[in-house]
């Protein structure tokens, strides 16, 4: 008797998946809760385990195909069960063009919000590239046509969710058709066309939805680094014996002075809904981390009621996991306030993009020493600029501008973080 193996439950929102690749071939043994496939969905990639040991019998979803939650990917057989013929070929594709890797992002990759403007729909939807039951259900509610979406990213060029989002996330979406789908142009000597990720694609998307919606604007500050510096380097020795390990870095300095000045600021950690504006009485900071297949950014929840030993221990825990690709979607999700930290690819400035929808995110860069004029003296200072994009929509620039001097004090004297002050 042969065991299914099927697509497990992939979190809140997300109903589909791309299989990126089997780790067993028809016809090999495995054992029990031994990892099979893997899944590639908008935000990380998901290893499905066998269900029982035996031989895998059946694969029903080649790589390249895109699932649904609860859709059978292959089949377990009991015991030695004899080799099958050829594993059903991958999907029917164009040649092996694909399309260029898009530039690393700035932040992160929340679900873009669905628009709430009519769309118009044509009379008839054609049927060349009919869409999975998740990209229907949203075309139905938004009176989006297959038309208008074109040829999709799933099997057969069928139309994905996702496919809907990035049309939807487009400004004349709501009045204007789609024009054709764009013929891919001819390849000159040298070039090579490579597929997108399902990540990338949909960090593309999600963040041209933040340039598009909202009214974004970058304040800047430095930050003399020189307290900060002399605090960690008087007492990690001893903070790294204390808690097990745990590094005492700079991060844990600028989200405590992050927290303090939400705080204070609370517009900068709230977002807009519809006509309303939703305050959050708590902070679920989004950390902006490299992971193998791009920019994504892991929510440390309720971070204002953390010392700094456990903002580190987070921090670590989640660039790691980043790294191997072991990120959960739920951890992915839910952030009211963002930090990325571009300093560590050597950045000096940038102006960092929204992580839609909360309303601000704060740009951390290298610390470079620099001369400095203080007390009439010209000194060389470790210094760091600082940027604060934010939603003008929602947060004035005197609050932008005052919230990033809270930070800016609260990381040249420590003291006022430790004092809550």
């Amino acid at each position: 008797m042969a065991t299914e193996i099927k697509v497990p439950s992939l979190g809140e929102s997300v109903t589909t998946a791309t299989v990126a690749r089997w780790m067993k071939n028809p016809g090999d043994s495995v054992a029990a809760d031994e990892p099979l496939v893997e899944l590639e969905t908008d935000k990380v990639t998901v290893e499905v385990n066998a269900p029982a040991a035996g031989t895998l019998s059946e694969i029903t979803a080649a790589a390249g195909a895109e699932v649904e939650v609860g859709a059978v990917l292959g089949l377990v057989a009991a015991g030695g069960a004899a080799r099958p013929a050829a594993p059903p070929p991958a999907p029917a594709s164009k040649p092996v063009e694909h399309e260029r890797p898009a530039a690393n992002p700035a932040a992160g990759v929340n679900p873009p919000p669905t628009p709430s403007g009519p769309v118009a729909r044509p009379a008839t939807p054609p049927s060349d590239h009919a869409p999975l039951p998740a990209a229907a259900k949203m075309m139905a509610e938004t009176g989006v046509s297959a038309a208008q979406v074109g040829v999709g990213a799933g099997k057969d060029g069928r139309i994905t969710k996702g496919d809907v989002l990035a049309f939807l996330s487009q400004p004349a979406a709501a009045t204007v058709a789609a024009p054709a789908v764009k013929a891919p142009r001819a390849l000159e000597q040298g070039e090579e066309r490579v597929k997108m990720t399902r990540l990338r694609r949909t960090i593309a998307t999600r963040l041209k939805e933040a340039q598009n919606t909202a009214a974004m604007l970058t304040t800047f500050n430095e930050v003399d680094m020189s307290a900060a510096m002399a605090l960690r380097s008087e007492y990690k020795d001893a903070f790294e014996k204390k808690h097990g390990g745990v590094r005492l870095g700079f991060m844990s300095f600028f989200v405590r002075a992050c927290v303090a000045a939400l705080k204070e600021f609370p517009a900068v950690n709230a977002e807009i809904d519809g006509e309303d504006i939703v305050y959050k009485h708590f902070v679920h900071m989004g950390i902006a981390v490299g992971g193998a297949n791009g920019l994504v950014v892991p929510v440390i929840r309720n971070v204002d009621a953390m010392g700094f030993a456990q903002i580190e221990k987070a921090i670590g825990d989640f660039g790691r996991r980043a790294r191997d690709g072991a990120l959960k979607l739920d951890e992915l999700t839910g952030g009211t306030f963002s930090v990325t930290n571009g300093g560590v690819y050597g950045s000096l400035m940038s102006t960092p993009i929204l992580n839609p929808p909360q309303s601000a995110i704060l740009g951390m860069h290298k610390i470079q020493d620099r001369p400095m004029a203080v007390g009439g003296q010209v000194v060389i200072r470790p210094m760091m600029y600082l940027a604060l994009s934010y939603d003008h929509r929602i947060v004035d620039g005197k609050e932008a501008v005052s919230f990033l001097v809270r930070v800016k004090e609260g990381v040249e004297d420590p003291r006022r973080l430790l004092l809550d002050l």
